[in-house]
């Protein structure tokens, strides 16, 4: 009894693992190869769950989602011999999978990254040869990564690689294309600088000149306006003592020594060397 237990028991579980070893589930991501004893024998699976003979059938699955090659910087010549250094990726998926299987080694993706490296580098050492540094740079990076797909595209589809993208990431020249553009910009900046510096000082010497054209303008006018007030202030003068002297001669004249008298004694210590006869003096004299 305990030996019939057993064997159900073993039975049982030797069917569970058969018919666990029968199950195979293709997921929407994955590319699927089937094989009986080593030989390819169906490769288009939808998502979903199949069976296998085990033992006699094996599985190999693959990503079929959209792979990236981050590829190593690469020199490059231009059109005028002058090398730049240029760093890309490359977007790229498996379109058939028993082509990619046989041509690349059983599908190891490692060989298929170098070989997919080695088309995209020679199709960019092509673009890059045909074009100028400024035109790789600024101009027509576009029109070089699509006709280096276009063209590296009609040689991967025999191992059943599709060339989604390829982007190049960066360019960078040389150590001595790179001495040579910063000693370009250098003198360049030192051009600009040099040209804004004349023109401030020809901007400066126009706002003296002109400064110092209104101040000798404004000076000349004030000069003349003083002289002209002043001129006014000695015309009303001399008509103010005009009709003070008609009025009253003698007065006029005695009151203009006196003020006279005044401004030649201002201090103590003043003296004055003159004949007391003169008519200077007339006033102090007594009347014959």
């Amino acid at each position: 009894m305990f030996d019939i237990k057993t064997s159900g028991l073993i039975a049982a579980v030797v069917i569970l693992i058969g018919g666990l070893l029968s199950i195979f589930i293709v997921d929407e991501r994955e590319l699927v190869l089937k094989f009986r004893l080593g030989e390819i024998v169906k490769s288009d699976y939808e998502a979903g769950i199949y069976f296998k003979i085990p033992f006699i059938n094996n599985i190999k699955k693959f990503d079929k989602r959209i792979l990236t090659l981050d590829a190593r910087p690469a020199i490059y010549l231009t059109k005028e011999k002058k090398n730049v250094n240029v760093d890309f990726f490359v977007k790229w998926r498996i379109n058939d999978v028993t082509t990619f299987y046989k041509s690349m080694s059983g599908g190891n993706e490692r060989v298929a990254a170098e070989r997919l490296y080695t088309v995209i580098n020679e199709g960019l050492r092509d673009q890059f040869s045909k074009r100028t540094i400024k035109e790789v740079i600024s101009g027509e990076r576009d029109e070089i990564m699509n006709a280096t797909t276009k063209v590296a595209n009609e040689q991967v589809d025999k191992f059943g690689i599709e060339l989604v993208d390829v982007r190049v990431k960066r360019i960078d020249f040389s150590e001595d294309i790179s001495n040579s553009v910063y000693r370009r910009m250098e003198a360049e900046r030192t051009r600009v600088a040099k040209d804004y510096r004349s023109r401030g000082a020809e901007a400066a010497e126009k706002i003296r000149a002109d400064a110092d054209r209104q101040r000798t303008v404004t000076l000349a006018d004030a000069y003349r306006e003083a002289e002209k007030t002043r001129g006014d202030g000695d015309a009303k003068a001399a008509n103010i003592y005009a009709k003070a002297y008609s009025q009253d001669s003698e007065f006029y004249s005695f009151y203009r020594s006196l003020i006279a008298y005044k401004e030649s004694f201002n201090e103590q210590n003043d003296m004055m060397v003159i004949d007391p006869s003169s008519d200077f003096f007339k006033y102090f004299k007594k009347p014959k």
